[in-house]
């Protein structure tokens, strides 16, 4: 119980503060953290001073304003605590200017056009609302990101935008419809985070594995997953000594990391924290991969966290689960024992349901990227058509509403096993859909399609925004009601009306899905290229600049950064393909066919047939010459790539070309690889890496 003892004991937490500064000071500040209060300057001073003796008590001998760039990873510049002292000594400083801002070189960050190379400076400020931790040694203040100019250049600054957008709109809703005892309402979030264990040798004997996180080659072994035997499986030695170590770390850094286990794919898994507000779990999350990766190694693993390492296995996601949280305790979206006569909840569902349909193209763009083109779609993700299942008590609810019929439910049901010596163990209302990409799940939305290796910071600012949105609508129509509870019956039953179409319980998976979405009028933006205009498109401009989460150059800059980086990923994988085809597979293949050669020549001259090996010899060749043939045409179309005019045309030449390209050269590869001895084949194939990870 070490561990569980250690909770938080890197964390300048609340307890923390409060045994260390003046009651003043800890008062303001947690009501800054509490209400979302401005922080008054004069109690920088006396914190930060508090906050590096803590530090230095601890081991710390630097800090850093720990930022989330639009890299999409975390990022930090160390400075000493350490300053000239008396008698040519030194002494330990930390100033209260230096705990509120600092001013990293922001010109080799991806800006999207932002700054110029040589508008060097940008600003880094702390956010009070996040603890500021301890890790390696360095004291990590939490902080936004922005320009000289004051451009966002980060992921927080627009999520704690739109936190407190929600904030605003659902005390509004909540006071329009007569709920007067809240002060607070905050979303909370918990990310479940899926990752491959792969063993550290073998991986570093792929190149694509150490240059792209993911097998750019290899053909499918003879057992994987369809046994379904890896999924909630016993957990090997190794692994669980990874998994604890990584539970203490993270831990010790206040993550309330819970629940580990196996996944489908032979070698993947899943950890799934407890819930926390938003900007806090996002700032979990990204300590959570950060150690994931830490780790790994000191384990003889290597940690992946791409979002289809594996062609044909499953790929790993990261499922974000949303919900809002007053500040007297109620979940607002618990729908409580009898969801019929619970009013409130249906109209904050019913707010968030028409928040997703009129924002379809917003919810697959938060999601957008090359990795997570792999793996929507392919039967272990939600498509790229974004639809929301609240199952069937709820669905049966709000059919019957707008119907205007009453609804009489089935009750409690508990489950019948059939054996005696069982308790009674009452049953949810509803089942779940694992394969829908905004579910309700009893108290939450679980959004699905987010990647293993995103930041959760744009998906939550997107569905805070989206949903606040929805929130004033129904505010301001409640605002003008004689009988709001009234009003609130018929705006639940006008969004059923104009936004069911959205609504789908059935497998989103089959193919019959796309053609029945089709038919209802929802969007399909199959790939990330297709999806980034919408960045730009003057109703999501209007959209967020009318609610304060975005400026136009900002968004236009988040567009032009991930062109860029679209573009980047699909050149780095085709490069590295083209290095592996080339030294690697082909002159192995080429000694393979030497030997086989060898094998007719020396059959031929004894006089004996050799008809297999010959078959065998032309079956290698034709493939061997395949591969050269789609190197050379995927040569040709990198080159197309290189040259194009700007991002957009560049991201369009790899979409169109490059990609088909790659999958034309994998094809021929793999299928040498099924028919070349294993002893000559160059690098480590599926089997070994999936099983490798014991």
């Amino acid at each position: 119980m070490e561990s569980i003892a250690e909770f938080g004991s890197m964390v300048f937490g609340e307890a923390e503060m409060k045994r260390r500064l003046p009651e003043e000071t800890f008062e303001a500040l947690r009501e800054t953290i509490r209400r979302g209060r401005p922080l008054g300057r004069h109690i920088a001073g006396p914190l930060a001073n508090a906050m590096k003796e803590w530090a230095l008590e601890k081991g710390a001998t630097h800090f850093t304003h720990w930022f989330q760039p639009l890299t999409g990873v975390t990022a930090e510049k160390h400075d000493s605590f350490i300053a000239p002292g008396p008698e040519g000594g030194a002494i330990a400083e930390f100033s209260g200017r230096e705990l509120v801002m600092g001013e990293p070189d922001a010109s080799s960050f991806p800006s999207g056009g932002l700054r110029a190379t040589f508008e060097a400076r940008g600003y880094t400020a702390w956010d009070p609302t996040s603890f500021a931790f301890i890790k390696d040694g360095t004291l990590c203040i939490p902080s936004v990101f922005c320009s000289y100019g004051g451009d966002a250049l980060d992921k927080k600054m627009p999520l704690l935008r739109s936190v407190e957008l929600i904030e605003r709109e659902t005390l509004r809703l909540l006071r329009a419809y007569g709920v007067k005892d809240v002060s607070r309402v905050t979303p909370t979030v918990g990310a479940e985070q899926e990752y491959f264990l792969v063993d550290a040798e073998l991986c570093a004997k792929r190149r694509d594995l150490v240059l792209c996180g993911r097998t750019l080659f290899g053909a499918q072994p003879a057992k994987s997953q369809e046994l379904d035997d890896h999924y909630y499986g016993a957990i090997e030695g190794r692994v669980q000594a990874f998994m604890r170590e990584l539970d203490g770390e993270l831990w010790k850094l206040g993550v309330y990391a819970r629940t580990e286990h196996k996944e489908v794919a032979p070698g993947q898994y899943e950890l799934a924290p407890f819930f926390c507000e938003a900007n806090v779990a996002t700032d979990h999350n990204q300590l959570t991969m950060e150690l994931l990766r830490r780790i790994a190694p000191s384990h003889g693993f290597v940690c992946l966290l791409h979002e289809k390492p594996f062609a044909g296995l499953n790929g790993s996601g990261k499922h974000n689960n949303w919900s809002l949280m007053t500040d007297t305790g109620v979940n607002l979206l618990s729908p409580g024992k009898t969801p019929a006569q619970n009013t409130l909840f249906l109209l904050v569902l019913s707010a968030v349901i028409k928040a997703v349909d009129l924002h379809q193209d917003l919810i697959r763009l938060s999601i957008a990227g090359a990795s997570n083109d792999l793996r929507l779609g392919r039967t272990e993700a939600p498509p790229a058509i974004v639809s929301v299942f609240i199952g069937e008590e709820l669905t049966a609810i709000l059919e019957a509403a707008a119907l205007g019929n009453g609804y009489d439910g089935a009750g409690e049901r508990m489950l019948e096993s059939g054996i005696k010596a069982m308790p009674r163990v009452r049953m949810d209302n509803t089942d779940r859909n694992r394969t829908a990409p905004f579910a309700f799940t009893g108290n939450k939305f679980e959004f699905r399609m987010p990647g293993a290796s995103h930041s959760i910071a744009d998906a939550n600012t997107v569905i805070n925004t989206i949903a606040a949105e929805a929130f004033a609508d129904f505010a301001e129509a409640l605002e003008k009601a004689e009988d709001p509870d009234e009003t609130a019956k018929k705006l639940i039953v006008g969004t059923v009306k104009a936004h069911g179409r959205i609504l789908f319980g059935g497998n989103c998976y089959a193919e019959s899905w796309k053609e029945e979405a089709a038919r209802r009028g929802l969007v399909e933006l199959k790939t990330t290229l297709d999806a980034l205009p919408r960045y730009i498109a003057p109703e999501n401009v209007a959209l967020f600049t009318r609610h304060g989460i975005f400026s136009e150059r900002e968004l236009r800059s988040r567009y032009e950064v991930s062109l860029e980086s679209y573009a980047k990923i699909t050149r780095i994988e085709a490069r590295t393909m083209l290095e592996m085809a080339r030294r690697e597979i082909i002159p192995a293949c080429s000694k393979a066919q030497r030997h086989i050669a060898e094998a007719v020549n020396a059959k031929s001259a004894a006089g004996a047939a050799a008809a297999s090996e010959k078959r065998r010899l032309l079956e290698a060749d034709a493939l061997l010459e395949a591969m050269d043939t789609r190197a050379l045409a995927l040569e040709k179309e990198l080159a197309r790539a290189d040259a194009a005019p700007d991002s957009h045309a560049a991201c369009v030449a790899c979409r169109d070309g490059v990609i088909p390209a790659m999958a034309e050269l994998r094809e021929a590869a793999d299928a040498l690889e099924q028919i070349t001895a294993s002893s000559l084949w160059p690098f480590p194939v599926y089997e070994q890496l999936l099983m490798g990870a014991r």
